[in-house]
Formats: structure tokens, C-alpha cells, sequence
């Protein structure tokens, strides 16, 4: 499934599920996010199913959060964002999940991208609205280049929770990749989000960025 990367970012919206309350980053916890992508016929089918396991998910031993997103403009992609107490937490959940999962099977366009994650930076989300936006960005780092990076990324996310619109700024960290990053935004709506893109610091970030990037821009 294609990413978006910081330099296209691509916003989401919750609409399948609001902003749930989330505690301060916990010792141990495990953060998982999921990229998901089903044939357009399907996306019906993949709403039901995905509110069903949120649903479930939430009622789980040790689960802290549990939100599904769909893809402003491409409605047929879908993300998970998970937080649970601890490892053994989320291995209980892959298994009680299994079959939710195998009913998206026959309508997937891609296989489901997976990335168990440790919360690097992570703070307690701001109540949300109807019109809040999520944005979700993939940040890949140059090995050599991993630490100043990541300084960097943390400096953008302390100045970025001071915008007044700003309801949640997470950093996460993957477990198998530490240089690959997932940045979770939430902005209390569109326009907050896009004066956030032209920000002083968000600029600053991207030149600071652009030679550290594993990736062409």
C-alpha cells in the first residue's frame, strides 16, 4: 500500500471512530499501527467489519486505545492505531482478532502493512470534535543519520503541541526498524492542519530533514 511520507502527507479522518482518552506513554506499552487497502467494491464490507473489531478490540484485557481511520479522498485505505498495556496484551489480541482479520481477506487489494511500534514521544490527547483530522506520516531516517534525526522529529513535535489547535502529536518508534518512525497527528479541523503545514517550525523541520530522509522526497 502506498505511504505517505511527511512531504505528501496525507490527512485521514476518524470517522469510523472518534478520538478515544488515552494515558500518558506507560513503560512497556506496545503501539501498533496497520495500513490497510481493500478493493473499492469491498470498502463497505471493510467499514462493518473494521467497526465491529474496534468494538471488540476496546472490551479486550490490557487495551488502552483503539481507533480505525479511512483515507480522506481514497475511502478504500484504512489505518489502525493500537495501544496496549504491554506485548503479552497485544499477542492475545492477534490471536482473539484472527477472525475479523480473515473476513477482510477475500477483499484486500494488498496485503495489510503491520508495524509494532514503542511509543517514543507520547502524551495525553486533547477532547476531539466531529471535525477533527487525523494525519499519519511515515518518517525513514539514514541509519548514520538515526539520532539528529529523531532530535529533530522530537523537537517539531514539542513546538507542534504548543499550536493551539493541536490535540495530539505522538511519536512512535518501530520495534524491528528504529529508524522508521510513524508520526500520529490529530488537529481539531482541516484548517488547522494546513496552517500547521505552513508553520515556521514545520518548515525548518523539512529542511532539516531532507538530507537525513531515507527515501527520495
Amino acid at each position: 500500500m502506498p505511504m505517505a511520507r511527511w512531504f505528501g502527507m496525507a490527512a485521514v479522518a476518524g470517522v469510523l471512530a472518534g478520538l478515544t482518552p488515552l494515558r500518558a506513554q506507560e513503560a512497556g506499552a506496545s503501539y501498533v499501527v496497520s495500513y490497510i487497502e481493500v478493493a473499492p467494491s469491498g470498502r463497505a464490507t471493510a467499514v462493518g467489519v473494521l467497526k465491529a473489531l474496534r468494538d471488540a478490540s476496546r472490551k479486550e484485557a490490557g487495551n488502552s486505545s483503539y481507533e480505525i481511520l479511512q483515507r480522506i479522498g481514497q475511502p478504500a485505505h484504512f489505518a489502525i492505531l493500537e495501544v496496549w498495556k504491554d506485548g503479552k496484551a497485544q499477542a492475545a489480541h492477534v490471536a482473539a482478532s484472527a477472525s475479523a482479520r480473515d473476513k477482510l481477506k477475500p477483499i484486500l487489494a494488498a496485503p495489510t502493512d503491520e508495524r509494532p511500534s514503542t511509543g517514543y514521544a507520547v502524551g495525553a490527547p486533547k477532547a476531539a470534535g466531529g471535525g477533527a483530522v487525523y494525519a499519519l506520516a511515515h518518517v525513514d531516517l539514514i541509519g548514520a543519520k538515526k539520532d539528529e534525526g529523531i532530535a529533530a522529529l522530537k523537537q517539531l513535535s514539542l513546538e507542534s503541541t504548543k499550536e493551539p489547535d493541536n490535540l495530539r502529536y505522538d511519536i512512535w518508534q518501530q520495534g524491528n526498524r528504529p529508524n522508521h518512525l510513524t508520526v500520529v497527528e490529530v488537529w481539531r479541523n482541516k484548517a488547522a492542519f494546513a496552517r500547521h503545514e505552513m508553520a515556521v517550525h514545520t518548515l525548518k523541520f523539512r529542511d532539516t530533514l531532507a538530507p537525513m530522509s531515507g527515501q527520495p522526497l
